[in-house]
């Protein structure tokens, strides 16, 4: 199986822009940390959340291309398993429905990750060590709040047996876990 190095290299190879690289690797400790809890395989788990967005500068501007330009970058060295994966993480365009755990935990890792990351700014030393699960609750249920980070999507948590406090505490905590390396 493609390695996370190998991973890495690709993803900075098609990735210029610092923010996207840091929410590539902020998916992929939540989708690490999700792993952990359902006890599934962390590596692959980790490897789907960090490479999803490999073609997103590429695609900014035809989200109908996004994944599937992902596909043809990765298809000689990703299993099926993954492809299917990152091909559902944007099923309004490409219309594959996510239906495995993996696919709709990396919908609502990929979601979540921009709410966790909004709150960490707005605490006062703009750090993720300083936001709880209580935050997050409340930070959800304004829509004013993070807008591009759609609660729908967070909210597939459900569909794969999470309610939404434990899935907003296992996902921080993943994220806490990277937080230096990602400026948080």
């Amino acid at each position: 199986m493609f390695r996370r190095e190998e991973a890495l290299n690709l993803v900075k190879k098609h990735v210029s822009k610092r923010n996207i690289v840091y929410h590539m690797l902020a998916v992929e400790a939540i989708m690490r940390s999700l792993a952990r809890h359902f006890g599934e395989d962390e590596e692959k788990w980790g490897l789907v959340g960090l490479i999803h967005d490999i073609d997103y500068e590429k695609t900014e501007t035809t989200p109908e291309k996004h994944s599937l330009v992902a596909e043809q970058i990765l298809k000689d060295v990703l299993p099926e398993e993954l492809l299917r994966a990152i091909k559902a993480h944007n099923f309004r365009h490409t219309g594959v429905k996510p239906e495995s755990r993996m696919e709709k935990a990396l919908i609502a890792s990929d979601a979540i990750s921009g709410l966790l990351v909004a709150c960490a700014l707005v605490m006062p030393s703009k750090k993720l060590a300083e936001v709880r699960v209580e935050t997050v609750v409340k930070k959800f249920k304004d829509k004013d709040f993070a807008r591009g980070a759609d609660r729908e999507r967070i909210l597939l948590c459900e569909e794969i047996g999470l309610q939404r406090e434990q899935f907003f505490e296992i996902a921080l905590n993943g994220l806490k876990e990277i937080a230096q390396e990602i400026g948080l």
